[in-house]
């Protein structure tokens, strides 16, 4: 789909262009916005604007320098965003920005939702700076860091609330259902959140550097403003912090996984002990019961009126003894 921003009353206007039969109308156009463009879209955009645009497979490369890169006096930036970050299988999708002259072109596959969320506040009156293709690329970066914020806020919570059912406190009697209490249920949930964690640092941390790309670059000759350029900063300085923060909250997750590992061991060799220590009281049993057990005819015991009660009665004492021992030692 090819969509153009143009510029009205200090608000941006949407309108949908057909390559077909369609033109680009006149005037500065400070936005266009590929989505999932098919080929004649792109060759349209190229010939309006003398660029060559990304195809798909350029986008996906993780080289540095075909990610930040200029040409034909365009800037070519790459930055990896994420897909359903509110639902449990979030997904990075590559989105391309193209600066000539004033316009901005967005190369994308995938629809995230700060997208949708700023193009909505720039359709409003003086509610955001839209002026220029530098501006919306701006806007756009903001909108993305302030959802990555949000969810790594959740994800935060999601993990502060782990504890709870790793560590629970038995002597407390609390009542907690048997989903709760399942330890291959938490490793799952803890897999889930260091999926996530993992997709938005490498989106913040392709943020960083195309703003300190684009920092670096110069504009025909001149510094760029004041107003750009703090907002640059604003943007490096918001997704380092945030990108250490993906750090902490990676960081204890991965605790937590040890941790539940570790009591899953615990439970493994606790069921392991309690089998060798019932092997261990069921052993003398075992041997007065083998002793009785042989066919030699001359066993005193086997004309006594009380043999077969006293046998019985040696098995269970030689079982409970053992039991003693270990119970006193604090083995069980």
């Amino acid at each position: 789909m090819l969509r153009i921003y143009l510029r009205e009353n200090g608000h941006l206007v949407p309108q949908d262009i057909d390559p077909a039969g369609g033109s680009m109308p006149a005037g500065p156009i400070p936005w266009i916005d590929l989505l999932n463009p098919t080929p004649a879209e792109d060759r349209f955009v190229e010939e309006q604007l003398k660029i060559s645009v990304p195809t798909r497979e350029e986008m996906q490369e993780i080289e540095v320098s075909a990610r930040l890169y200029s040409e034909d006096g365009a800037e070519f930036m790459t930055m990896t965003a994420i897909l359903n970050l509110d639902r449990d299988e979030p997904s990075a999708t590559p989105i391309s920005f193209i600066l000539s002259g004033g316009t901005l072109v967005t190369v994308r596959y995938g629809e995230p939702r700060p997208f949708h969320t700023f193009a909505q506040r720039a359709s409003r009156n003086g509610t955001i700076s839209c002026a220029t293709g530098e501006q919306i690329m701006l806007g756009l970066l903001e909108a993305i860091v302030d959802r990555l914020a949000d969810a790594l806020e959740r994800i935060g919570m999601r993990i502060d609330a782990i504890p709870r059912d790793v560590f629970q406190s038995r002597a407390k009697n609390v009542t907690r259902s048997r989903e709760e209490r399942d330890l291959r249920g938490v490793i799952e949930r803890i897999g889930r959140e260091g999926e996530s964690l993992g997709l938005i640092r490498e989106s913040l941390v392709s943020i960083n550097r195309l703003a300190a790309y684009h920092m670096a670059i110069s504009e025909n000759g001149q510094q760029r403003d004041k107003e750009t350029r703090a907002g640059l900063r604003l943007i490096q300085r918001d997704a380092s912090s945030l990108s250490d923060h993906a750090s902490y909250l990676g960081g204890k997750n991965q605790f937590m996984l040890d941790a539940t590992l570790g009591l899953i061991n615990l439970e493994q060799n606790q069921i392991i002990k309690i089998f060798s220590i019932a092997a261990v009281c069921l052993m003398p049993p075992t041997l007065v019961a083998s002793i009785y057990g042989m066919n030699f005819k001359h066993m005193p015991e086997l004309d006594w009126i009380y043999g077969y009660p006293l046998a019985i009665a040696a098995m269970i004492v030689a079982a409970i003894l053992p039991y003693l021992y270990f119970k006193r030692r604090g083995w069980l």
